[in-house]
């Protein structure tokens, strides 16, 4: 397996993705910039979060069209896996590659913390190694996470089981007290139809080691790893 890290103006966890796959998951990778309109042949691409362009216009609304986006998007609709934390949740949402779309935070403030999340569906190659139900410690640091999407766009996503990670409390509660952003049904994180496609708010990279307070975001490059090794 081969990783694809993009890099953006703005980008800030770029490097924190690079070592979670390089050196947590011993996974080869490299860095692509941004105006590199050809990916290198690779088995994920990783669009990591920060503030692409400076979130100006909206968040991902610009780096959408970056030169790269082009080849990540064929990467994408090729079934080739494509990893999208936070701000590149968002530029995958601009991008089309996902459904729905980003508000400001309920608190109309930026949120840095620790939260809980509910794995949903453990049957896509960026879960496979959880249990529905199991909870995961990881961080969140954004200031519009708050995923919103229609009536009819919620249901297409539970009947086609593409909510993979909802906001929870430690043991797996649903409530607005554990929905930190406001985000429509506590979702945190969603696949496409495909399920090779996954976007989600929290950073598993800021949670990949116990020196950072919590190793759970590994599960999830372990998952990714076992499945396309």
């Amino acid at each position: 397996m081969k990783a694809a890290v993009i890099v953006f103006p703005g980008s800030n966890c770029d490097t924190d993705c690079f070592h979670a796959l390089r050196d947590i998951v011993k996974v080869p990778v490299e860095y692509v910039w941004h105006k590199d309109r050809n990916l290198p042949k690779v088995d994920l691409v990783v669009i990591p979060g920060g503030f692409s362009y400076g979130d100006y216009l909206r968040t991902g609304a610009i780096a959408r069209f970056s030169p790269v986006m082009e080849s990540v998007i064929k990467h994408a609709n090729d079934g080739r896996a494509v990893l999208g934390i936070c701000n590149g949740f968002q530029i995958l949402l601009e991008a089309g590659l996902l459904p729905g779309a980003m508000l400001r935070n309920k608190t109309l403030e930026f949120i840095c913390k620790h939260t809980w999340i509910r794995t949903e569906e453990n049957l896509t190659i960026f879960t496979g190694q959880m249990e529905p139900g199991e909870t995961l410690c990881v961080p969140i640091a954004h200031g519009e996470g708050n995923y919103y999407c229609d009536d009819d766009t919620l249901k297409s996503l539970h009947d086609h089981s593409q909510v993979v990670f909802r906001y929870s409390s430690e043991d797996g509660k649903l409530g607005e007290a554990f929905n930190p952003n406001g985000s429509k049904d506590h979702i945190a994180g969603i696949v496409n139809k495909k399920k090779n496609v996954l976007g989600m708010m929290p950073h598993p990279e800021r949670s990949s080691e116990d020196l950072l307070g919590s190793s759970d975001g590994r599960k999830i490059f372990e998952s990714i790893l076992s499945a396309l090794e």
